[in-house]
Order: structure tokens, then sequence, then C-alpha cells
């Protein structure tokens, strides 16, 4: 395996000229502005999470502001961005920062991984991106660059593995600054030039260290990687129900959830799920709301 160490000042010089601009890399973002897109960029892109975001942080510029609000609101204004037991787990994170930290997103490690809906990815990924500290912060773009780079294959393994975050840990600079601006680095190759289908080697600054590169890039030859589905799916069903449910004020009959969706039982099977996931309130006379 090629020394990592090799790879970090020219991925870090071509991070200084091609990153892209983006409010919660701004040097005024602050931590809760990292936490918020971090939370909603997670199998979501940029371009889709921007106006969202933008949005939220305008409402609920700091955790207390979210934090008082009912859930339902977090729910109703994370809108389409998918996934939205996210918009529930930011609203509980933002109620434990106010309980147990006093309103400020905390800079240690182990105190935001304590903080509901924060798992081993983004409680590092604030550390790093908001605090600067010395964290391998491992999404699927950083696994792809390490995995091409330094083991010379041309796709990592299809779900994230412990011998994915010890690859990344060693790659990671000695000292603490250093570290913190590769973590972003990295993940921008990865987003902009190492990508899955189409990587851009021509523009990579590392192409003549990596090891795929080097062994001729050999084509990905594991079990085949299915992409994602969403037309008919109970996703697409819930995020209807979910669509009908934010544009009113209050509760809403069951008639009118009933008539987004021709499927009986599949709309009764993904309005039972929202109703478990804590997404939705079943009412009185057969209404339903947002949680309160």
């Amino acid at each position: 395996m090629t020394g990592a160490s090799t790879f970090h000042e020219p991925v870090l010089e071509w991070y200084d000229a091609n990153a892209r601009v983006l409010p919660w890399r701004e040097p005024d973002a602050g931590p809760w502005a990292v936490m918020v897109s971090e939370f909603m960029l997670q199998q979501t892109p940029v371009s889709r999470v921007l106006p969202a975001y933008q949005v939220w942080l305008e409402r609920w510029p700091k955790p207390v502001d979210l934090a008082v609000e009912a859930p339902g609101e977090a729910v109703r204004a994370w809108d389409r961005l998918g996934y939205p037991r996210r918009a529930l787990r930011l609203h509980a994170a933002a109620q434990a920062i106010v309980e147990r930290h006093g309103g400020e997103v905390p800079d240690d490690h182990a105190a935001l991984l304590a903080l509901p809906g924060v798992g081993t990815y983004t409680a590092a990924a604030i550390a790093s991106f908001a605090f600067g500290r010395r964290h391998a912060v491992v999404d699927t773009n950083v696994r792809r660059v390490l995995a091409r780079a330094l083991t010379g294959v041309a796709q990592p393994s299809i779900s994230p593995t412990a011998a994915d975050q010890r690859l990344a840990v060693t790659a990671l600079p000695a000292d603490e600054p250093t570290a913190a601006r590769w973590a972003v680095a990295s993940m921008e190759l990865g987003a902009l030039v190492c990508t899955a289908r189409t990587p851009k080697c021509d523009e990579c600054p590392i192409r003549g260290r990596c090891a795929w590169v080097l062994a001729g890039s050999p084509p990905y030859d594991g079990p085949p990687r299915k992409g994602q589905t969403y037309e008919g799916t109970d996703r697409q069903v819930r995020g209807r129900l979910l669509a009908v449910l934010r544009s009113a004020e209050g509760a809403v009959p069951k008639t009118a959830l009933d008539a987004c969706w021709h499927d009986v039982a599949q709309r009764e099977r993904a309005l039972d799920g929202l109703v478990a996931d804590g997404l939705v309130e079943p009412l009185a006379h057969s209404h339903y709301r947002l949680p309160s």
C-alpha cells in the first residue's frame, strides 16, 4: 500500500484551488450550521440541501430556536429532502444541546456522539469541520478515494467496514489543523473528481501516485452494486402522505390522505410506518397531523 503521507500536500493544494463555496464552510458559519448541514447532507446531494439549509438557518439560527418548536415544525421545514426521520433526530439533538450543553454544540467527540441522531460519521464530521479536531471522517466519497489511491481497487465495499475506518485513520496527517483540512479535502476530491462512475483521473492531483491508476485502473469485480429505486416504493408513498400533512395548517382527515395514493394496502402500510416512526400523530375521528 502506497504511503498515505505522500498524498496530503497535493490534495490539500488541489482543495485550496478547487473547493466549492458552500455556506457551512464559511469561517463564520459556526458549529450549529455545520451540524445542520451534516444532518441534511446524509444521502442527499448538495444541490437539494442548499435551499433547505438556508431556510432552516434563517428560522432556527441556534439550537435553542429549534428546541422550543414542536417536532412537527422540523418535519414540515424538512420539506422534500427525504428520510424525514433526520428532522426528528435533529430536533431531539437540539433539545439535548440545550439541556446538556447550555445551548452550544459541544466540541468534545464523545459528547457529540451521545447526542440523538449523531453516529460515528456525524460526530467525527462536526468535531473536524466545526472545531478543527483530528478525526477520520469517513463517508462514501472518502472510502472511494482511499480504496483507489491506497489499495488499488475500483470501489470500496458496498457497506462501510471496520477496515475502512482503520484505513482512514492511517491516512490522517499527524497534526490537528492539517488533519481537519485533509478530512474535508479528501471528501471534496471524491465528490468532484474521484467519482464512482466516471472518475476524472486526468484532473486528479494524485493520479501519478494512485495505486488504482498505477495498476491500470482495473474494473470493479465485487458483488453487484444496485442503484436505489424510488418510483412506486413505500418511500414514495410516505413522501406523498407527509406532503399532504405539511401543506395543512393543522390536522387532516383520513380521506385527504387516502386520496394521495391508489394502492390501499401500500398506503396503509406507509401510514402505519410514519406513525410508528413518530413522524405522524393519529387523532380522534380519523384525523392525522405532524407531531406536536
